[in-house]
């Protein structure tokens, strides 16, 4: 009830005659930020992701204050591309000024991101309304860790509504982007204090890696999320996980930590780009429905970083 319930609320043309352009100008401005910088794509997407864990997708990322989610553990020094959202927000209050949420336009971010990485498109429900309130100690508890074990990853999804599939397939947004060395130096030398590296990444990755992320570093050089396809959305991603090139630790559990069902699914995306792009746009639109704030409730924000 409560599925169909959402669904009523949002819909795809909610904006067709109070913002009839507001595709075209989210388009523009996500197109001209990745003509700066590509790595913007991966970015841009991750913000819609861990809004929606939080709150439901309600834009509390993009508060800014003391309680901001922007500083959660999880988030800290990885969450960015909040000037792209400034400049689209931007762009949309000067064509239809108080119509358009910022929970809607990081969905349809989201999506154009990934449209023009090389992935697959598809009809963004709209009619989300913003949240009031931040809540840094929820995204902290919400949001997987790339540390998390595979069942706490499964269960922080179950949570919020998704499966199983949901957490292979959205996994798969890590074929574009890059990680800094902090987020997975401890595979690297003393996984989970073994006194030496994670027996799973391939020994080649691993040199090469070790190069990169030197053992006293400030943790701060980055490299591809995706090995050898970092910025082209397709399922590559996949066939590096049966390869043990992983990057993430949380990455690499999908396809060995021993847990069949997302063993399975990986092999079947490494085998099936179409069933890929297929369950990662189901999984698209199954977490920006997750709780949204709609009708009376909530605010459509005049700048995303602060309440009106």
């Amino acid at each position: 009830m409560l599925c169909s319930a959402v669904r009523s609320d949002l819909n795809a043309d909610f904006y067709k005659q109070t913002c009839p352009d507001l595709l075209k100008i989210v388009r523009k401005e996500v197109k001209d930020a990745l003509k700066i910088e590509m790595r913007m794509a991966a970015s841009l997407l991750r913000l819609h992701f861990v809004d929606c864990f939080v709150n439901g997708c309600d834009a509390s990322i993009l508060l800014d204050g003391s309680n901001s989610e922007k500083f959660a553990t999880p988030n800290l020094n990885s969450v960015r591309g909040f000037q792209v959202v400034d400049a689209v927000k931007s762009a949309v209050e000067s064509a239809c000024s108080g119509v358009v949420s910022c929970a809607d336009i990081l969905a349809l971010i989201a999506r154009d991101s990934v449209l023009l990485s090389g992935g697959p498109t598809w009809k963004v429900l709209l009619g989300r309304r913003d949240g009031l309130v931040p809540n840094q100690r929820g995204a902290n508890l919400a949001i997987p860790s790339q540390y998390d074990k595979l069942d706490t990853i499964i269960s922080k999804f179950a949570n919020v509504g998704l499966n199983v599939t949901d957490v292979v397939s959205l996994s798969g947004a890590h074929t574009i982007g890059r990680a800094r060395c902090a987020t997975f130096s401890k595979r690297l030398w003393n996984f989970f204090n073994t006194g030496g590296p994670d027996s799973t990444m391939e020994k080649d990755m691993l040199a090469d890696l070790q190069h990169v992320c030197l053992v006293n570093g400030d943790g701060n050089e980055t490299t591809a999320l995706d090995r050898n396809s970092n910025d082209l959305f397709d399922n590559h991603y996949y066939q590096n996980l049966l390869d043990g090139k992983g990057l993430l630790h949380s990455d690499q559990i999908l396809f060995n930590g021993g847990d069949d069902e997302t063993k399975s699914v990986v092999d079947n995306y490494r085998r099936k780009p179409k069933l890929f792009f297929d369950d990662f746009i189901k999984s698209m639109i199954k977490m920006g429905n997750i709780g949204p704030v709609t009708g009376s409730s909530g605010q459509i924000r005049k700048n995303c970083r602060v309440i009106n």
